[in-house]
């Protein structure tokens, strides 16, 4: 297989350093000549002198760019019968992820979304443990990155955490209340939403770029049952209620590497038949939620002296 990788930043480097090890031929581009450059020369990987020319090229594409390019990108390698791995969100808009996901399934290609948190080998030791959760409790903090305020709180670190409450609850969305503080920046640096799902379950999450310590956690209650993911650590602390008595669940986490894992997952979907962890239609579901949250957000600023 060829695959070509586009946007080889600081994640983009990783997607092509791993790319080169699982397909037979690796094709890199980037809008930054120098960039390309570099990147080319260190991991020894061929340059494209165009995005059609990585597009014409491929049999699969990784898509690692910025977020406002992921629209163009996604549209030009669909339409030439490319299927697409393409990093969260999954578009800068609802509305360009809709024609994006619509184009995908008249093509019938592949086209999966990178939440990398569902490749978390914390995340998904659990997984199958988490069974109906009530409640969902979420606190994922960050020290501030100036590289990291061209994008929001909520769709740069937040929207990890919608995706995952989304899968689990594995309800329709009933209603978003949403709150956020600008502290170091003019825009939402720390934010607080309540997903009320139409099963009943509710998802509290809360964001944060400027926090003295990192934190990434998700909790989980469910009938007589509690799961504690630590996405940092690589953790779960599992209990159950049996026979009356709360009790430890084991849980065996492995020590893979969750972006090797995301982009084999890719792979396996184009060259077996097999199903993305994370299709279009689940990551335009979490880019419509954390939207809403964002505009509820922002709104709550105007409430701000």
């Amino acid at each position: 297989m060829k695959a070509g990788v586009t946007g080889v930043g600081h994640l983009g480097y990783h997607h092509a350093r791993i790319m080169k090890t699982l397909v037979d031929d690796v094709m890199i581009h980037d809008t930054d000549p120098d960039r390309l450059k570099k990147v080319s020369e260190e991991l020894g990987i061929r340059a494209a002198g165009s995005l059609e020319e990585l597009v014409d090229w491929a049999d699969a594409l990784d898509v690692a760019c910025t977020t406002s390019a992921h629209y163009d990108v996604v549209i030009a390698a669909l339409k030439n019968d490319v299927p697409v791995l393409v990093e969260k969100p999954i578009a800068a808009t609802a509305r360009q992820g809709e024609e994006m996901v619509e184009l995908a399934e008249e093509k019938g290609l592949v086209l999966a979304v990178g939440h990398i948190e569902r490749f978390n080998p914390a995340m998904m030791a659990a997984s199958s443990t988490i069974d109906k959760p009530i409640f969902m409790e979420g606190h994922r903090m960050a020290g501030f990155n100036v590289r990291c305020t061209d994008v929001s709180v909520v769709m740069d670190l937040m929207i990890h955490d919608i995706d995952i409450v989304l899968w689990k609850a594995a309800s329709p969305v009933a209603e978003i209340h949403a709150s956020g503080v600008p502290v170091l920046t003019e825009t939402v640096d720390i934010c607080n939403a309540r997903i009320l799902f139409e099963n009943g379950a509710v998802a509290n999450l809360t964001a944060s770029r400027i926090s003295a310590e990192p934190k990434r956690k998700l909790r989980f209650f469910q009938k007589h049952g509690y799961i504690s993911v630590d996405f940092g650590d690589r953790k779960v602390t599992a209990l159950k209620l049996d026979n009356g008595m709360i009790v430890p669940v084991p849980m065996n986490v492995s020590d893979g590497d969750a972006l090797t894992a995301e982009i084999n997952s890719f792979l396996s979907a184009v060259n077996n038949g097999t199903p993305v962890a994370v299709s279009g239609s689940e990551g335009l579901k979490a880019l419509r939620a954390a939207t809403t949250i964002l505009e509820k957000s922002e709104k709550s600023l105007l409430a701000l002296p």
